[in-house]
């Protein structure tokens, strides 16, 4: 055998050896490239919630590739904090008028990526079954948030306990302009309003809660309505203002927005929640 043949034969050998490094390290680098870890912050709670996200997590894995790890939390005041030093990539458990509070409250740069699911806030009693049963002097009990007592107290607007000053962006009991009952308005920790039932005669309690609480959602006497200014009511998943452009974090929004998703929600909820990207706010 020649030289030039044992050097074509040792050139094709590399050659070989060299496709079968690039396809097995090349594979293996394209393989680790499209591990995606995108870390979620979310609520502790609910077995439904778990539901829902299991079925994001699955379609964000099949379709782009992309694992989603979750972060937990006990208090509404942690999931921004966490998000603006970083220990997260995105959250998803507040609406829109929280988060605009909170930006104003500290100065962070948070901003929605994609709407998920409106819960309608409801008026719980252990007294009554219907709002016009409320007695003078009765006591309800609101979250004391900024964002959420505001929506609590426009709930008992439009159930007609109340009125309140018009033009407000956020509401008070302080611009409480009718009180024909005099109604006794306690303000509490959103974690406390459901477990104060025994002592109260109503509470407007957030879906999160009512969830940990065990409350029958069919046995609420009061529904806020869907409408033009629920929209801001809308929960949302946030991010960074700075990495409200990466792609990953977008694929995680498609991975929501799906009909698979919808259904899960359905499912867990039964009409409790709806799917806000399509649902109708123009009335």
């Amino acid at each position: 055998m020649s030289k030039l043949t044992n050097w074509v034969i040792g050139g094709v050998a590399v050659i070989a050896i060299g496709g079968i490094a690039y396809a097995t390290f090349g594979h293996k680098s394209a393989e680790k490239s499209n591990n995606k870890i995108v870390t979620v912050g979310i609520m502790s709670g609910s077995k439904q919630d778990t539901d829902i996200w299991k079925s994001v997590s699955k379609t964000a894995k099949d379709k782009y590739g992309i694992t989603l790890k979750f972060k937990q939390f006990s208090d509404y005041n942690q999931p921004n904090k966490a998000l603006a030093a970083g220990d997260i990539d995105i959250n998803a458990f507040q609406h829109y008028a929280f988060l605009a509070a909170s930006n104003k409250a500290t100065g962070d740069k948070i901003v929605a990526i994609g709407d998920t699911v409106i819960s309608p806030i409801r008026l719980y009693s252990n007294t009554y079954k219907k709002v016009s049963e409320y007695k003078t002097g009765d006591t309800i009990v609101v979250p004391n948030d900024t964002s959420n007592e505001s929506r609590s107290l426009y709930v008992l607007k439009a159930a007609g306990l109340i009125d309140l000053k018009s033009g407000l962006t956020t509401a008070t009991v302080k611009d409480i302009t009718k009180n024909p009952k005099s109604l006794k308005i306690k303000e509490l920790a959103a974690d406390q309003t459901a477990r104060s039932l025994t002592d109260v005669q109503g509470a407007v309690v957030n879906g999160t809660y009512a969830d940990t609480a065990g409350l029958d959602y069919k046995k609420a006497i009061f529904v806020e309505p869907i409408n033009k200014n629920s929209h801001q009511w809308v929960n949302i998943i946030a991010a960074k203002n700075s990495d409200k452009n990466k792609q990953v974090l977008k694929d995680v929004v498609k991975s929501y927005h799906t009909q698979a998703t919808k259904d899960a929600i359905n499912k867990a909820y039964d009409g409790v929640e709806l799917a806000a990207w399509d649902t109708d706010f123009s009335k």
